[in-house]
């Protein structure tokens, strides 16, 4: 097969990772910068141009797209949905997921368990906002972002509407979400490849004023066994997203297993090596598999 992993280069994204993979198991496979694309958008004849040579004979991309390009990234994706090339992850899907409040909605109308979630742009009864989760402390995250970036943890009242108020001078739209203490600064990281939990970890923050858990915040992972409650909340959550590809986020919380957030595009790097597998492999195989069938239509919507 041709395969084409949409990167900008230099990233530690795993695209590095993927194109090893694919070599290794015999396919021409390259790493295209696709902000350097251009495409000619034409009636029977969409093309993609790089290095000024049209980008011809692909069988799949895979895309790893950096939020501070993801407009450009979404329209080279779809561009490849234009020509029937096979993409891991479509072009609505990954906007879908990078989008927080629309995650959130597609997951609480699917029935799937998340902490108690308030969304907000502008209001002045930041109060009312606090209190709808449940009180301080609370988490208060930007709605576009990922990584950690964007998500701030207020202890008091007073903070949090300080925090509220300093993100709406921004002209952004924000999350106020419940703190779960219980979870003591840990989730499970579940990766889903092609409806399949193929690896689990949990993540902590070995810094005592850190709340987040994140590999690139300075979090560590380790082997987890995950529960059948788990495996099935996961499973959930990538599909209402029309994922095929997911890194979903959970809290382990009193009530049950919450899902934090819903990854498209799920770092390799730490959860291979605290779990010793093979995850782009993984995703090649299931590259592999989906050369030939039409992929199940997005039905879900922006």
């Amino acid at each position: 097969m041709k395969i084409a992993i949409l990167s900008r280069p230099n990233r530690k994204n795993g695209a590095d990772r993927l194109l090893q993979a694919a070599k290794k198991r015999g396919h021409k496979a390259r790493i295209i910068d696709y902000t350097e694309c251009y495409c000619n958008v034409e009636k029977s004849k969409p093309q993609i141009f790089y290095n000024g040579k049209p980008l011809i004979g692909y069988d799949a991309i895979i895309p790893r797209i950096a939020i501070e390009s993801q407009s450009y990234g979404s329209a080279i994706v779809r561009q490849f949905e234009m020509m029937n090339t096979f993409t891991t992850t479509g072009s609505l899907a990954f906007l879908r997921a990078r989008d927080k409040l629309r995650s959130m909605q597609l997951l609480a109308r699917n029935n799937v368990d998340i902490p108690k979630t308030v969304v907000a742009r502008e209001t002045r009864d930041a109060d009312e906002l606090i209190k709808l989760v449940g009180g301080p402390p609370v988490i208060i995250k930007i709605a576009r972002g990922s990584q950690g970036v964007g998500v701030v943890l207020a202890e008091t009242k007073k903070a949090a509407r300080s925090i509220i108020q300093a993100f709406y001078s921004q002209n952004v739209n924000i999350l106020v979400q419940e703190f779960i203490a219980e979870a003591n600064g840990e989730d499970v990281r579940v990766f889903i490849i092609d409806g399949k939990v193929v690896a689990g970890m949990k993540r902590k923050t070995l810094d005592e004023d850190e709340f987040r858990s994140n590999i690139n915040l300075g979090g560590v992972g380790e082997p987890v066994e995950l529960t059948k409650r788990e495996i099935a909340i996961a499973l959930k959550a990538a599909k209402s997203m029309h994922l095929s590809i997911a890194g979903v986020d959970i809290l382990r919380s009193n009530r049950g297993p919450l899902v934090m957030e819903v990854n498209a595009f799920p770092m390799l790097t730490g959860i291979e090596a605290t779990t010793k597998m093979d995850i782009a492999d993984e995703i090649i195989q299931y590259v592999e598999r989906s050369i030939g069938h039409r992929p199940k239509r997005d039905k879900i919507g922006v």
